[in-house]
């Protein structure tokens, strides 16, 4: 049985692997001349620099399992948790954000009591929120800022909910679906109704454990030893074509894929690209398919890498970096201390700062060019930093409609496309889009796209 994979990013490569593993000979096709897709790591001066993203979450499995899988356990890292100290911009300020908080919920008084960072109208109603009642009924999908607003007020949105989760997802509180992006918030609203209470009861029966999970884990010299490791373990077993995908229809015994003007048959399709793409392919083979994938909103983001030699920089505060929220945000969305969070990544001579841009509705970013991107971004960490000079080195990475937006009724659309997809024998979706944003999502539904391929054949 061919299988033929669109997209050539981690997800693809995951999927290749476990085709290959059962002893098949999968076809990639990759538009981008390297394979690896978002991820891309660059070494310089000693400094491991990621161009897309930098670690993934420890709490979800099938990333860590695979890096172990295939001979890489020894390479993991983890977070700094211990120095784990995250700033967000208030009047022009960083303030730490307080102890105790699960996002923007409260699990200690003391903490956000003392905070800076909220007014004491919006701390009076955080504490009031824990006698909330569970509601009579479970309600209809919401925005992640109605959600919040409702619980703890709209100064809570404006500078943590909208923050954080732009710094995740690059999208707007105003849109994001909180049952697809907070859906542990809400099965704790539906029921304690209360949030912190939730949280405070979840964590009572929680098993204890004599050091508790990393946050973040990643590689220690990059991400991308993963990818280059997955391409080693299929190298010679699985045929890569490298351009572009230009359309897809149903062939008699499964799909032909059209590249490079010509016709790739395949029994079994593996659709790894970003769903607008997958959207346009398949609009031949389900129309419905097609409109529900194609109405999947992205956001486009830059990531830029900063690196100093430390006798030429002034103080870094101590923590993994800062966010800007919306009300505060010029250019700059984000900046992560790179040596800080992941010690191995850059040696104590160096200094790296990590920023992030762009985002939905801030995309026209891109436009702009390499010098003017660095001299904005250096001006606005002047007047949050209190210094600047000239950095050794500048890496900058432009990532066009990358980032999958969960708005309001996500789930139900991604619920309507597994039932179209049942009505496709040998097609399969997987991939940041649908049901995780992260690696590990990635990894996961890339194998479970092969295992089933190969059970059904």
């Amino acid at each position: 049985m061919r299988t033929v994979i669109i997209g050539g990013g981690i997800t693809g490569l995951s999927a290749a692997y476990e085709l290959v593993k059962a002893g098949r000979r999968p076809t990639i096709v990759e538009q981008q001349p390297q394979l690896g897709g978002v991820i891309q790591t660059d070494t310089v001066e000693g400094c491991v620099l990621e161009g897309g993203p930098d670690s993934f979450l420890s709490a979800k499995p099938a990333a860590n399992e695979l890096i172990k899988e295939i001979g890489l356990g020894d390479q993991l890292i983890s977070s700094n948790d211990a120095s784990r100290i995250t700033y967000l911009v208030k009047n022009g300020r960083l303030v730490a954000m307080p102890d105790g908080l699960m996002m923007m919920v409260p699990t200690k008084i003391l903490p956000v009591a003392v905070s800076p960072l909220l007014s004491w109208g919006t701390k009076i109603r955080m504490g009031l929120e824990y006698f909330r009642k569970p509601p009579a009924q479970p309600l209809p999908d919401r925005t992640v800022e109605d959600f919040i607003r409702d619980h703890y007020g709209q100064e809570t949105v404006d500078y943590l909910a909208e923050p954080l989760l732009s710094g995740v997802y690059g999208g707007s509180v105003s849109r994001l679906s909180v049952g697809s992006v907070l859906a542990r918030f809400v099965e704790l609203e539906n029921r304690y109704g209360s949030l912190t209470r939730g949280v405070l009861e979840s964590r009572k029966k929680a098993p204890k454990t004599a050091t508790p999970a990393p946050l973040f884990q990643t590689l220690k010299g990059g991400l991308a030893q993963l990818t280059d490791e997955l391409q080693r373990r299929i190298d010679g077993q699985c045929e890569v074509i490298t351009g572009r995908a230009e359309g897809v229809e149903k062939a008699e015994t499964g799909y032909r894929v059209r590249v490079n003007g010509t016709a790739v048959e395949a029994e079994g399709l593996i659709m790894a690209c970003p769903a607008w793409q997958a959207g346009v392919l398949l609009r031949g083979v389900q129309p419905r398919l097609s409109e529900l994938l194609e109405g999947i909103e992205y956001s486009s983001s830059v990531t830029l890498a900063l690196g100093y030699r430390r006798a030429d920089c002034g103080r870094i505060p101590p923590g993994f970096g800062f966010l800007i929220p919306s009300k505060e945000r010029k250019t700059l969305v984000a900046c992560t201390f790179v040596g800080a969070k992941f010690p191995f990544r850059v040696p104590d001579s160096h200094v790296v700062l990590r920023c992030f841009l762009g985002g939905a509705g801030h995309e026209a970013i891109l436009d702009r060019g390499d010098d003017e991107i660095v001299a904005t971004v250096r001006a606005e960490l002047r007047q949050l930093l209190g210094w600047d000079t000239e950095p050794a080195f500048v890496r900058i990475r432009r990532w066009r409609k990358s980032m999958a937006q969960y708005t309001v009724g996500h789930a139900a659309r991604v619920q309507e496309m597994r039932g179209l997809l049942r009505g496709l024998d040998g097609l399969h979706l997987a991939g940041n889009a649908y049901e995780g944003i992260g690696i590990p999502d990635c990894v996961r539904t890339g194998r479970a796209a092969a295992q089933a391929l190969v059970r059904t054949a």
